[in-house]
């Protein structure tokens, strides 16, 4: 077994006190050694996705956000409402790392063949508590990534990937045949877009500015609506009635979106009904609220019909529903087009110190379209 890493390692820490305050801090933690199938992998980039901040910031008001510590040691805090302070009981007074993934170089390695074929190797890393400079992890947790291929190539190639991948999973064993998505101009949503083209698969994307409108069209995306324009639900209905689409990913979740895109469903297929229902269509239409870009209620009006259904969805589920060689499948997919299909672009590249820094928190924790941030622990 190879032993060349430090017996520490500097993590982030995210920690909710009960007066109502969120602290960030980076903490020195031990680093053991591997077991026979663990590896300890220097950590080189780990992006900050939406799924991240719930974790990270939670629901602090990071206009108050203030800077303590020394420069190698910064604390950030921001304070917290009442109304947030009820949700969070569960993690109250608890601190707990972040970093759902990322990706680097494998420095030690178990006595199993199979953790000694990754020394050296850059992996890509779906394991939770990434946010620091070295983390050891169960070689089942590693995607070997091709001899060209970075760390940065790899940072992003579970969470957004996978997902992306699996909507069009979903919509085939539920028995749809078209898609609807929202915030679709995203990293996630482009993604999404170069797969339905290459798979011949539908897909109404909805959008809120014209500059992203923009971004899918040169991509190639066929069907795109904004709902911020005065034509917004008849843009909906015309292009759900041209493709057929009764499913929804819908990453913002509060507002009215998830409703709207219900009840344009709804008008879509009763477009072609032969007869009235008081009921409404018997053609079932779902949206899935995997995201929650709006902290605010969701809102279903009326309209709708009764053959619907509006619920979460997480990624880590699906993945068990479909099994072993599902998942496998979907992998082997994301590295084959790493750097085409599935390549991530990022606006910044931060240290684990400038992530304490407020002012550069309160820019990521704005989930802005074309503003994706990577945490590279060696700088």
């Amino acid at each position: 077994m190879s032993v060349d890493f430090p017996l520490k390692t500097l993590q982030l820490r995210t920690h909710i006190k009960p007066e109502g305050v969120l602290e960030l801090s980076l903490a020195e933690v031990e680093l053991e050694a591997p077991g026979s199938e663990e590896v300890v992998v220097r950590v080189e980039a780990t992006p900050i996705n939406p799924s991240d901040l719930g974790l990270l910031i939670g629901p602090a008001d990071l206009s108050t956000a203030r800077v303590s510590g020394s420069d190698e040691r910064p604390v950030l805090t921001a304070d917290i409402s009442q109304a947030g302070m009820r949700a969070m009981g569960a993690r109250m007074d608890k601190s707990l790392p972040v970093g759902n993934e990322g990706a680097g170089v494998v420095v030690a390695a178990g006595n199993s063949p199979e953790a000694q074929a990754l020394l050296g190797k850059t992996v890509a890393i779906l394991g939770g508590d990434m946010y620091t400079e070295y983390r050891k992890v169960h070689i089942a947790q590693c995607l070997a990534l091709p001899d060209d291929a970075t760390p940065r190539d790899g940072a992003s190639c579970f969470v957004n990937p996978l997902t992306s991948l699996s909507f069009p999973e979903t919509m085939k064993l539920e028995g749809h045949k078209a898609l609807v998505h929202t915030a679709a101009a995203s990293n996630l949503g482009q993604m999404l877009n170069k797969i339905c083209i290459a798979d011949g698969i539908d897909l109404v994307n909805i959008v809120r500015k014209p500059e992203q409108e923009e971004i899918l069209r040169n991509i190639g995306a066929k069907y795109i609506v904004n709902s911020t324009s005065d034509t917004f639900m008849a843009d909906l209905i015309d292009a759900l009635a041209e493709t057929g689409a009764t499913l929804g990913f819908d990453a913002i979740g509060g507002g009215p979106l998830a409703g709207q895109i219900l009840i344009a469903m709804e008008a879509a297929v009763n477009r072609t009904a032969k007869e009235y229902s008081r009921y409404g269509s018997a053609q079932h239409k779902q949206v899935y609220v995997y995201g929650r870009l709006d902290l605010s209620p969701t809102v279903l009006p009326a309209g709708v019909g009764m053959a619907w259904g509006c619920g979460g969805w997480l990624l880590t589920p699906f993945l068990q529903r479909i099994g072993s060689e599902g998942r496998d499948r979907l992998r082997q997919r994301v590295v084959r087009e790493l750097k085409t299909t599935f390549a991530s672009h990022y606006s910044q590249e931060i240290s684990l110190r400038d992530v304490l820094n407020p002012e550069i928190a309160r820019a990521y924790d704005a989930k802005a379209t074309g503003e994706k941030f990577l945490i590279n622990p060696t700088l």
